[in-house]
């Protein structure tokens, strides 16, 4: 492995997993698993754009833009906080920061998607939680299909594949559209939008923390090489959705946590039983 990772390296690897012109990825990534990288997180969405057609990232802004529940607005298997009384939910609403579409993207998704934002020309959907943001012929295509009331609608229209950069698939979002195409993970959560109003917003994903339970389902259908340090993995976005399907449709619990009854995994599984009554 070369102790510096450059830009080449990483348009080589892309290409080694056969990716190309036509391709349409949603990234999920971490700069510190390649080791050194000349160039930094720059390098590595110069590498994505020259190789792949259509680059979809998150673009998240939920530690900046959201707030509480207001209070006494409770919805069943929620698993989230209400403010304690309006004043607290005034104070809190204040406090946040009305979305706007140049807001830096929360620091837990990594370095890499706040740079894609800053250098890569890319659009970015005005979701006051879970934006996502893209660059490419496909890019439109891609954001629009995400509404309010459905933030993991670019991930649906996606025809492409996930692009996992040193990550595992507790970062893998499309794990949680086929968990939601069940009636699983579905979540209420609150925002500050952009005309500085709290807004409620629907189909908001869940836990994630056992989703590298589906790797040995999904070993087949996975393309895998070393750039640098980082595992890099391409598996087909319609892979993911229908092993994920295999194993809930078998375990409802199947992905989630079952020892913390205080963990939103709780939740979740009495969402999908719910569902199916």
């Amino acid at each position: 492995m070369p102790d510096v990772v450059s830009s080449a390296d990483l348009a080589d690897g892309l290409r080694q997993l056969g990716l190309d012109g036509a391709s349409e990825v949603i990234v999920h990534s971490s700069l510190s698993s390649f080791g050194h990288v000349d160039g930094g997180a720059e390098a590595v969405c110069a590498a994505l754009t020259e190789v792949c057609g259509t680059v979809l990232m998150p673009a998240g802004t939920w530690d900046l833009t959201g707030i509480p529940a207001p209070p006494g607005l409770v919805h069943p298997d929620n698993a989230y906080w209400n403010a304690a009384d309006w004043p607290e939910f005034d104070e809190k609403l204040s406090q946040a920061t009305s979305f706007r579409s140049d807001l830096p993207i929360d620091r837990w998704l990594g370095r890499i998607p706040e740079v894609f934002r800053q250098t890569c020309s890319t659009l970015r959907t005005s979701h006051p939680l879970f934006a996502y943001q893209a660059a490419g012929p496909a890019a439109e295509r891609l954001l629009d299909a995400q509404r309010p009331d459905w933030p993991l609608g670019p991930i649906e229209a996606l025809d492409g594949d996930v692009l996992l950069l040193g990550v595992s698939h507790t970062s893998n979002t499309t794990i949680h559209l086929a968990e939601q195409h069940l009636g699983r993970s579905r979540f209420y959560r609150y925002a500050k939008n952009a005309d500085g109003l709290w807004i409620e917003l629907p189909n908001i994903p869940g836990e994630s923390h056992h989703f590298d339970d589906i790797e040995p389902v999904l070993r087949s259908a996975t393309k895998e090489i070393r750039i640098g340090q980082a595992r890099v993995r391409r598996i087909p976005k319609d892979a993911v959705l229908a092993a994920t399907r295999q194993l809930i449709e078998a375990d409802p619990a199947a992905l989630l946590c079952t020892d913390n009854a205080e963990c939103r995994c709780a939740a979740a599984l009495q969402q999908l039983l719910r569902a199916r009554r």
